[in-house]
């Protein structure tokens, strides 16, 4: 599991193998110059702030990187992590039911796979956007990093499935023992109630390829 430090460090990294301060691969990358300053890897609060995926996917296209070695770079020494293959499927491909377990797990063989380096959780699947629907938050193309096994808090970006079949991805408001809110991404005066007995499972958003 990559840490803050672990993601910061790897910036700083790659900054250095292209010669570049974290300024100048900000730079380089199309991004403000003070992206990646020190300064703003902690909030005046003291909280961690992490690199959004956007930026940490345009330093990896601008230096020619790709995200297998990015995070070997976060642990300098190991080599580049062990690479699994997940299961993948479309959006609309995990609507309706068959694809997954009573426990929320990937179930089947109409899944297809995609290699990403290690994920802690085993039972971690990808979905990617085949559409404009999630426009400008995820675009077609993009893949979404999903793990059942992660416990989701509030502001967190999540995949819920209803045991009627229906799918949300929306950013978790607050979760109690008799209902889930939520917040689209798209349009954040729009909220869903769900009651818990008609959620069949919740997984975090982990990872996004942007």
């Amino acid at each position: 599991m990559l840490t803050h430090t672990d993601i910061w460090a790897a910036i700083d990294r790659l900054a250095q193998e292209n010669r570049l301060t974290a300024s100048g691969l900000a730079r380089r990358a199309g991004l403000d110059p003070t992206t990646f300053n020190r300064s703003k890897r902690i909030t005046r609060e003291g909280k961690t702030r992490w690199p959004s995926t956007e930026s940490i996917a345009k330093i990896l296209d601008a230096t020619g990187t790709s995200f297998v070695h990015f995070v070997g770079l976060a642990h300098p020494g190991s080599g580049d992590p062990t690479v699994r293959t997940v299961p993948l499927a479309n959006l609309d491909d995990i609507t309706g039911t068959g694809r997954f377990n009573d426990a929320g797990h990937p179930s089947g063989s109409d899944w297809d796979e995609i290699a990403l380096p290690q994920v802690s959780d085993p039972n971690a699947f990808a979905v990617e956007m085949t559409d404009s629907r999630m426009e400008p938050v995820y675009q077609s193309g993009d893949i979404l990093i999903l793990s059942p096994s992660t416990l989701a808090r509030r502001g967190d970006r999540v995949l819920v499935r209803t045991r009627q079949g229906e799918v949300h991805i929306k950013r978790l408001i607050r979760q109690t023992a008799k209902r889930i809110e939520l917040q689209s991404l798209t349009m954040p005066s729009k909220e869903v109630k769900l009651a818990v007995e008609d959620v069949a499972s919740v997984a975090r958003v982990v990872w996004a390829s942007q």
